[in-house]
């Protein structure tokens, strides 16, 4: 790292509360929104001020967002990568790409800053950029980096930040022509125009036989402008035909397409199917594709580096491969959450409660995606104020993972109630948690209207539980039961009543 006379600056103190920085030296104005890294040696953590919104007189406000080291070091890794294939676009040799990348340090520090303030949203909720988002957020930045400065390019970044010609400045690298928003107008036009024969470009007419609608693809468009740019032979075409082979429905693929429009920017030889194989050896089922991308496409645009952590954090957690593979492939949303963020706090929670967390991963992963203090707190809290104790919650959740789930107005609070009305012990909930997953209108009441009519007792398990043949089936055994039992008692009594015979 070169010294900080920079506009990254790493200071030894974590403290933010430090005033305005004064940056002497000339730098260049480039129209960013700054970023500061602050670090501590043998820390893992660093904290990163987001929405740092430089003014005039250099002051800034900010948001703190801790970034674990890991995850900058593989940003930094991914910045390389697409600035050495850039360069190499350029017309340099590998030799000299990979020289210019050894020099320029700064400038690669400042390329991953730019991923934080343009995706900073991403990283207030714990999630990581896709290797597809890190190249589309660099790839226009450098383009219209050299698009200004041309030759004197691999000083500049050797250089950062400090010009290799002032007379030059980079001042006006994104002119308005450039900016994101006339980038998305650009981009929705060229889906949209007729061309001279009144037809819409080949891959829009491609994606509209497939079932998208116009609107739909501006949609797509909008958030994700490259995507207007796929070419239909080269992109679009081989990878909607792979996904076709793979078994997915062609009514599906509109969704897939509209969840995940990076996928058609992924070469099949030398990204999406290597992905593929790298995922079916840690335990994806490959049988089970179609349903794995049709529920999260994104799985397929992440790095190795980025799988692997989450495969070591599961592992960590207790669960065998087998049962890692079968996570992966029932809910590979998993993968999209960060390790140190979110899925360890959430594990560290569930634990407080004295939860086997490699269970609850297996049953129910699901359950970390969900945020502690909005949703894991208040259900814990909601059983604490009506008499369960930690125990009896760890129980709970340890029997029912999708517990946490459901949302405490519409579900948890309405069924509690109704509880409240049956002849039920408040344990009953303890041993037969899955009640809260059942539908009140039209499985809970109904069931229980039917017991009540029968007058016969049945555990909550065996209400809800059962098939409705099977739970009519154990009614009338214990009707029929009851009313032998009530005869037999009869029988009893008239006998009693008789006068003895002498």
């Amino acid at each position: 790292m070169r010294a900080s006379s920079t506009s990254f600056h790493f200071l030894e103190s974590t403290s933010l509360s430090r005033g305005p920085v004064d940056i002497s030296r000339s730098q260049l104005s480039i129209p960013r929104k700054l970023f500061f890294c602050r670090a501590k040696f043998g820390v893992s953590y660093k904290a990163i001020i987001i929405n740092a919104d430089s003014g005039i007189d250099g002051s800034f406000s900010s948001r703190v967002r801790v970034v674990p080291a890991t995850l900058v070091a593989a940003e930094k890794e991914e910045a390389k990568a697409v600035l050495n294939l850039f360069l190499k676009k350029q017309g340099l040799s590998n030799a000299v790409a990979a020289r210019t990348i050894n020099k320029s340090d700064i400038f690669i520090d400042h390329l991953v800053s730019r991923l934080h303030s343009v995706h900073k949203s991403r990283y207030l909720v714990g999630r990581e950029l896709t290797t597809l988002e890190i190249r589309d957020a660099l790839i226009p930045y450098l383009e219209s980096l050299h698009e200004e400065h041309g030759s004197i390019l691999v000083d500049l970044l050797e250089n950062f930040p400090n010009p290799p010609c002032q007379e030059k400045p980079i001042g006006h690298v994104s002119p308005s022509h450039l900016t994101p928003e006339s980038k998305k107008q650009r981009a929705v036009s060229r889906v949209s125009e007729t061309g001279p024969a009144g037809h819409l470009p080949p891959h829009i007419l491609y994606l509209i036989d497939l079932g998208m609608d116009l609107e739909q693809i501006k949609g797509i468009t909008r958030k994700f402008p490259a995507f207007a740019y796929y070419s239909l032979e080269r992109k679009i075409k081989p990878v909607v035909e792979f996904l076709l082979d793979l078994g997915i429905p062609k009514s599906d693929l509109p969704t897939v397409l509209t969840k995940r429009p990076q996928l058609c920017g992924i070469s099949l030889s030398e990204n999406l199917i290597p992905t593929m194989t790298f995922l079916e050896n840690l335990g994806v089922d490959k049988k089970q594709w179609a349903k794995v991308i049709y529920r999260f496409p994104a799985l397929l645009t992440y790095s190795r580096q980025k799988v692997e952590v989450t495969v070591d954090f599961l592992s960590e957690m207790g669960l065998s491969a087998e049962s890692i593979g079968k996570i992966l492939t029932r809910y590979p949303n998993i993968v999209s959450y960060n390790v140190d963020d979110k899925l360890r706090p959430t594990a560290e929670y569930f634990r407080s409660l004295g939860v086997d967390i490699a269970i609850l991963l297996h049953r129910c992963p699901q359950t970390f995606g969900l945020s502690i203090e909005a949703n894991l707190k208040p259900v814990t809290e909601f059983f604490l104020e009506r008499g369960y104790s930690i125990e009896d919650i760890g129980t709970m959740i340890s029997r029912y993972g999708a517990l946490y789930t459901f949302s405490l107005a519409e579900n948890v609070i309405p069924k509690w109630e109704f509880f409240l009305t049956m002849d039920y012990p408040k344990q009953e909930l303890v041993k037969f948690p899955q009640y809260f997953g059942y539908s009140l209108e039209a499985r809970i009441k109904p069931r229980y209207a039917l017991v009540k009519e029968a007058g016969v007792k049945l555990l909550l398990n065996q209400v809800l539980s059962l098939s409705y043949h099977n739970f009519d089936k154990v009614l009338k055994t214990k009707m029929k039961k009851m009313h032998s039992y009530r005869a037999s008692s009869d029988t009893n009594s008239c006998q009693d009543l008789q006068p003895g015979i002498e």
